[in-house]
C-alpha cells in the first residue's frame, strides 16, 4: 500500500446562519488556507475532490457552483461525491493509491440553515415504506436511543455527560458552534425534544466548509514536519431499512475499524462522528474504546455540525494533533445516513 499522509488542514468556524457568504464565498478561505500550508503550490496538486449536497443548497449540482472557488481553468482533475467530505478523502486517497498523482485537495460545504434540516433528512430514507411516514432525523434518533438505553442499562444521566464534556473541551476550539461549561443536572432537567433526546442530546444546525491537502511518500516528507499518515481506511453500509438491523450496535463501524487496524496499537485519541450523544456510547463499544482513549477533543459534531462537514472535520481534526506531535496514534471516524448507516474509519499515525 502507497504512504499517503494529510499534510494541512482548514476549517471555517460552525455557525449556526452564515449570511454573509454564500457557498463559493464560504469554501475559498478555507481551500486557500489549506492549500498554503500544504506548501505544494496550487497547479501542482494532481487531484481535487469535494463532498456536497444538492438538497442543502436547494439547487442541483451545487457542486458546480463551489468551483469558482477552486478555479478550474486551466482544466484540472476533479470529482465530486453526494456525500460527506469524508467520503471524497476516500476517493482522493484511492486515487493517489493507483499511483496517478502524489497530491489531492479535498473539500466540502454545507448550508444547512437554508431549510428545515430534519424533514430534508427524511429525504435520504427508504422511499417506498419509510420515508413516506416523514419521520425526522431526531424522532429516529431518538428511537435508536431508547433502544440503546434499554439493552445497555445506560441512563439520560451517561447521554447528558457526554454533551456537557464534549462542549466543555469544544472551549478550546476556535471552529466550535457550542461550548461552555453545562452541570449535568442542569441539563436534566430541559424538556425532552423527542424522549429520551433533550436539545443537549442532538447536534447543532450549522454553516461551514473545510479543506484539506493529501500528499503520497516523498513528498509528504519533503512539504510536512510530521504528515499525518493514513495506515489504514475502509468504509462499510449496513441495510437501508432501519428494520432491518440492530439499531443498537454498529457492525459496520466495528468492521471498518477492524479492517483499518484500530486494534493493531494503543489509541491516543479518536474524533468519532456521533451527531447525537448515544451515538457516541455506541461508536465507543463497536471501537472497543476504554476510558484511556481521549474522544473528541475537538467537541465533536455536539459542538458544531455542518452538514456534509463534519465527517471530514473529524479527520482533520485527527490529523492536526498528529501532526503537532499531540498524539502518535488517533482514529478518525465519519457516519452518513440515517442512525449510523454508513461508516468510515481511518487510522492516522506521526512518523
Amino acid at each position: 500500500m502507497r504512504d499517503v499522509a494529510i499534510v494541512s488542514y482548514a476549517q471555517s468556524r460552525s455557525v449556526r446562519r452564515e449570511l454573509g457568504a454564500n457557498e463559493v464565498e464560504m469554501v475559498m478561505p478555507v481551500v486557500r488556507e489549506a492549500v498554503e500550508r500544504s506548501g505544494i503550490p496550487k497547479k501542482q496538486i494532481g487531484f481535487t475532490v469535494s463532498g456536497s449536497c444538492d438538497y442543502l443548497a436547494g439547487q442541483p449540482f451545487s457542486f458546480v457552483s463551489a468551483l469558482d472557488a477552486i478555479g478550474a481553468w486551466p482544466p484540472i482533475s476533479e470529482s465530486h461525491v453526494e456525500m460527506d467530505g469524508a467520503w471524497a478523502l476516500y476517493e482522493a486517497w484511492v486515487k493517489l493509491q493507483m499511483g496517478e498523482v502524489d497530491s489531492a485537495l479535498v473539500y466540502s460545504f454545507g448550508k444547512s440553515s437554508m431549510g428545515d434540516l430534519p424533514e430534508v433528512l427524511t429525504l435520504q430514507l427508504d422511499p417506498y415504506y419509510l420515508a413516506p411516514l416523514w419521520p425526522d432525523a431526531i424522532s429516529l434518533a431518538a428511537l435508536q436511543a431508547r433502544a440503546f438505553l434499554e439493552r445497555t442499562g445506560r441512563s439520560e444521566r451517561d447521554l447528558a455527560a457526554v454533551a456537557a464534556r464534549s462542549r466543555r473541551d469544544a472551549k478550546a476550539s476556535p471552529r466550535a458552534q457550542l461550548a461552555g461549561d453545562f452541570d449535568v443536572e442542569r441539563l436534566l432537567a430541559d424538556p425532552y425534544l423527542v424522549a429520551p433526546l433533550r436539545k443537549h442530546d442532538c447536534p447543532p444546525i450549522s454553516d461551514g466548509a473545510a479543506a484539506l491537502v493529501l500528499a503520497a511518500g516523498d513528498l509528504a516528507r519533503k512539504v510536512a514536519r510530521r504528515p499525518a499518515w493514513i495506515r489504514g481506511l475502509d468504509h462499510r453500509v449496513e441495510p437501508h431499512q432501519l428494520g432491518s438491523r440492530d439499531l443498537t450496535t454498529s457492525v459496520s463501524t466495528a468492521e471498518a475499524g477492524r479492517r483499518a487496524g484500530v486494534g493493531k496499537g494503543a489509541v491516543d485519541l479518536a474524533e468519532l462522528h456521533a451527531p447525537f450523544t448515544h451515538q457516541e456510547l455506541i461508536l465507543r463499544d463497536a471501537l472497543g474504546f476504554g476510558d484511556g482513549v481521549v474522544v473528541n477533543p475537538s467537541g465533536g459534531a455536539l459542538a458544531g455540525n455542518p452538514m456534509m462537514v463534519a465527517g471530514l472535520a473529524r479527520f482533520g481534526e485527527a490529523a492536526e494533533r498528529v501532526m503537532r506531535g499531540d498524539a502518535g496514534r488517533a482514529v478518525a471516524h465519519a457516519t452518513s445516513g440515517p442512525c449510523l448507516q454508513q461508516n468510515m474509519v481511518g487510522v492516522l499515525e506521526g512518523e
